[in-house]
């Protein structure tokens, strides 16, 4: 999260200024601009390794792909009455 005020000045730099290009370096989480001025900004941990994984929540949950499987075998052997009438 950058202050509002450096948010502000950044968004008048890009309008002001055609094939402005700001690097993100989101693992070091720093803004550099093509001037060399470089700002810090944090971001959640959890957020940020999604981003660089490429993953959603969808995608994280499905890191847990085998997990889920042996639990829900393990579920259907310790209820089998849960799934009484289910065509499973």
């Amino acid at each position: 999260v950058l202050d509002k005020e450096t948010v502000s000045r950044l968004f008048q730099e890009v309008e002001a200024e055609e094939g402005y290009a700001l690097t993100v370096d989101l693992p070091v989480q720093t803004i550099t601009t093509p001037a060399g001025e470089v700002f810090s900004f944090e971001v959640d941990e959890y957020k940020k390794q999604c981003l660089l994984n490429g993953l959603d929540e969808i995608g994280v949950t499905l890191q847990d792909a085998d997990a889920i499987r042996v639990f829900e075998q393990q579920w259907r052997r310790r209820s089998p009455w849960y799934f009484a009438g289910s065509g499973e």
